[in-house]
């Protein structure tokens, strides 16, 4: 169960890394979204190393 909890993080933080890189391709990047996904990633990278 524990490998199936760490791959939904995985692809998770992989769809979090697309869209920041969505975001940060537009002509006028919402800074606060990129603030709110990089801050997301944060939180499962953390999960991720405690796992």
């Amino acid at each position: 169960m524990q490998s199936s909890h760490v791959d939904a993080l995985k692809a998770k933080h992989a769809g979090l890394e697309a869209r920041l890189h969505e975001e940060q391709l537009r002509p006028a990047p919402d800074i606060s979204m990129i603030q709110q996904i990089k801050k997301q990633k944060l939180k499962i990278k953390e999960e991720l190393a405690s796992c």
